[in-house]
């Protein structure tokens, strides 16, 4: 994986990792060991899980593989915090994190130290194969400080005291501005990360793809939006339904997005507040994205509409996560941040992608199947993160992470 020469050097990476690995710990401060145990529902992690992983993969991929003379911290963790490396062996049934109750919060952040430690010692002398990992890593954790917070927010939206992680102040009045459309490029464009910088084996190669005239909105969906959809029916109204996505509203008795109550009220992880109209709607499937779409009468950009409209766009700009607090998508935001954008494409390969050597080739490649991209970034998205050519990926029916959309159509 290229990396650009100014964060190749150790001391430049030894910096954004210790940056990285506090912040994992700063979330991770206001919680007690049973808040950090609870798994809500099988795809969601509970936050100690999230500590141990992230530290299981430094130690194994890193430390173990690059250290002749080091030992792990306990070797039975290895077992217990692998996520879906079947060339790792055996590891826990994920359903059954919440389980854990050992080892307990202490005894991870005593894990985490011995392994920063090590890290701190060995990374002068690391090759940069090994500093390649280390990147890796870093982007990896990242990824998880996004999903704890979702994850966290999962768990405490089924407590009936709906817990506060922490404060929030009152939404600031803000005018929702008016929805216009922007023509996008038509013809041949490339898209995909480029050799130069950090990006994930999915990212690449770089590519040629034709885009057909079409325009891309301006801003995103709004709350008030979709509650004009709601409004007009569009939970009760087959024929704006793709087929699986009708039969998912029936079965789940979906009637708004997820932590929506019929009061105007949401729970946030600064607990139950009012809806905020002018704010990107979030929690919300692809099915729903989608329907959606229909009733305004455009569609979802594709993947390389999106990253075409967006690919002038400064990334680090908009409300995405630097320190370790509640978050919350607002309003008057720009292309990335509050919530990661549905598009209308099937998280596939790219022509020639080659996943990456080792054990670690199993991060992205074996999951393009059955699931959809989304571009952009969310309110607890690490700032620097994400970039144009970035995949996330879920399945359609998925609705626990800060998603929303962005519509688009045909010109």
């Amino acid at each position: 994986m290229a990396r650009e020469d100014s964060a190749r050097t150790p001391k430049a990476l030894r910096e954004r990792l210790v940056a990285t690995r506090k912040l994992t710990l700063d979330l991770a401060a206001p919680l007690s060991d049973a808040d950090a145990t609870i798994q809500p529902f099988p795809d969601a992690s509970p936050a100690k899980w999230h500590l141990a992983h992230t530290t299981w993969f430094f130690e194994t991929f890193v430390l173990r593989d690059h250290v002749a003379d080091y030992r792990p911290f306990d070797e039975r963790f290895a077992y217990l915090f692998n996520s879906y490396y079947e060339t790792e062996g055996d590891r826990h049934a994920r359903p059954k994190r919440g389980m854990l109750s050992r080892p307990s919060l202490d005894e991870v952040r005593d894990w985490r130290a011995q392994v920063d430690a090590a890290l701190d010692r060995e990374l002068p002398n690391f090759s940069p194969n090994v500093l390649d990992l280390i990147e890796l890593g870093i982007n990896h954790e990242q990824q998880h400080q996004e999903l704890f917070l979702t994850d966290l927010l999962a768990t405490f939206a089924e407590n009936p005291m709906e817990p506060a992680y922490a404060e929030l102040g009152p939404p600031a009045c803000f005018a929702t501005e008016p929805m216009t459309f922007h023509p996008g490029r038509a013809g041949i464009v490339e898209i995909g990360a480029s050799e130069d910088g950090f990006a994930f084996d999915c990212e690449r190669p770089r590519h040629r793809v034709v885009l057909h005239p079409h325009a891309i909105a301006s801003r995103k969906v709004t709350s008030g939006e979709w509650t004009d959809f709601i409004a007009d029916g569009g939970y009760s109204t087959p024929t704006l339904w793709l087929s699986e996505g009708w039969d998912w509203v029936q079965r789940e008795k979906i009637d708004a997005p997820l932590y929506w109550h019929g009061d105007g009220t949401q729970f946030t992880l600064a607990g139950r507040r009012e809806i905020d109209r002018a704010a990107p709607v979030a929690h919300i499937s692809y099915y729903e994205a989608d329907a959606f779409a229909r009733w305004a009468g455009a569609r979802l950009p594709t993947e390389a509409e999106w990253e075409d409209f967006a690919g002038s766009a400064d990334p680090f700009l908009g409300n995405q996560l630097d320190t370790a607090e509640a978050v919350l998508p607002k309003p008057g935001g720009g292309i990335f941040g509050d919530v990661w954008e549905w598009t209308g494409s099937a998280y596939l390969s790219y022509p020639g992608f080659v996943p990456a050597e080792g054990a670690v080739g199993e991060y992205n490649g074996k999951f393009m199947c059955g699931q959809f991209v989304l571009k952009g970034a969310s309110c607890a998205t690490p700032r620097g993160h994400s970039r144009a050519s970035y995949r996330n990926f879920f399945p359609p029916a998925s609705r626990w992470q800060f998603t929303g959309l962005r519509l688009a159509r045909d010109s």
